[in-house]
């Protein structure tokens, strides 16, 4: 598999190769990777519904792509290309393409981590866990890996921050918070922002302590310890947020690379009943104040949740990923990634609203081949 850098999707994913035995092969592979990639970015959810958009939007299909036959591939080829697909092979290229698209600018960049479990594979007593890396600052998956049966997210975690970590701040909650992955991402230049809960029982404790009492005086204070308070409406609530970081424990705490302690104190009022809720959460950072001061940490912890509202949730609900009820051999997995690199494509476009870019594909095939890059667009 080569390293290059390709100018559309489906160039770079034409690399990932052909599972198909070459014995009876009646069409390319490029040919139904371009169908299948076209169909997901029109909203369609499994081989059968691209088998019906497909046939629907044959004459299209064959004006603009211009295969050599003019039948178009049935829902048993198509099942077999999803079932039988490398899905490491399609996950990298997908990665490389992905990552490639937009030039790093900020000083730190956010990226998250977290797994996310597909939910209609399960409903047929199978688990697949898919861990991914996200981008804070708009949304694309950089990388994602399936989790081996009987082992943990973290597993799964470590071969994805196997990279140049420079300049990038990797925020995960507290299921990953662990000294040996937080020393991996030191080892390779990376910062981390982890979120401590109970599973860190003495860590937890002494940070607890540490803001309940703290040790300095106001002469102090300032050398050790910052804070910020942040405010604002939205979803029928108001929320207040004061984040507090404090080098006071690194000396004492055995935890690779500490830079800084942080509690997050948020109060939500829902602006209809008046009803109020209080929560405290505590993190540990290997950024120390001159590398990011409050303000910076509290952008880095509110960006962490890009993963779950950009990602997650809009191909659970927008892409009906949770309701699916693929399941056999790596289609699901496959299918996950392709939504991805979709996704990803569209966020770099500055789409916002992914329902409407959803439509408006559905509404025109040769829309959807041109995003994909298997037609020049204006055609």
């Amino acid at each position: 598999m080569d390293h290059r850098q390709y100018s559309t999707l489906l160039a770079a994913l034409c690399q990932v190769p052909d599972p198909r035995h070459k014995k009876g092969q009646r069409f390319s592979w490029p040919f139904l990777l371009s169908l299948i990639l076209a169909a997901v970015a029109s909203d369609q959810h499994d081989a059968h519904a691209i088998a019906h958009w497909v046939s629907l939007h044959a004459t299209e299909l064959r004006e603009h792509l211009q295969p050599p036959r003019p039948e178009m591939p049935s829902e048993s080829t198509l099942k077999r290309v999803l079932r039988q697909i490398s899905v490491e092979a399609l996950e990298r290229q997908v990665s490389r393409f992905t990552q490639a698209q937009v030039a790093p600018t900020a000083r730190l960049r956010g990226v998250a981590v977290d797994g996310k479990e597909l939910r209609g594979v399960r409903a047929h007593g199978r688990r697949l866990i898919l861990v991914s890396l996200v981008e804070h600052a708009n949304g694309r998956v950089l990388a994602q890996r399936a989790v081996a049966p009987r082992r943990g997210e973290v597993s799964a975690a470590r071969p994805l921050l196997r990279r140049n970590l420079s300049g990038v701040v990797v925020t995960a909650d507290a299921l990953f918070t662990q000294r040996k992955l937080a020393q991996q991402i030191r080892s390779r230049r990376g910062h981390y922002l982890m979120v401590v809960k109970a599973n860190q029982p003495e860590l937890y404790q002494a940070i607890a302590l540490l803001f309940d009492q703290p040790p300095w005086t106001r002469q102090e204070q300032a050398a050790e310890y910052q804070h910020v308070t942040t405010r604002n409406r939205g979803h029928g609530r108001r929320e207040q947020r004061r984040l507090e970081c404090s080098t006071a424990l690194n000396q004492y705490l055995d935890w690779p690379g500490l830079g800084q302690v942080l509690r997050r104190q948020c109060v939500r009022v829902n602006r209809k009943t008046g009803e109020v809720q209080r929560q405290t959460r505590y993190a540990v950072t290997s950024l120390k104040p001159a590398q990011a001061g409050a303000a910076e940490l509290e952008a880095l912890w509110r960006g962490h949740w890009t993963i779950e509202n950009r990602v997650h949730r809009v191909r659970d609900v927008t892409m009906g990923e949770d309701a699916g009820q693929v399941r056999k051999g790596n289609a699901p997995q496959a299918l996950a990634a392709l939504r991805n690199a979709v996704l990803s494509l569209w966020r770099v476009q500055g789409r916002q609203n992914i329902a409407d870019a959803l439509r408006d594909h559905a509404a025109s095939a040769p829309r959807a081949l041109q995003l994909i890059g298997a037609i020049p667009a204006g055609l």
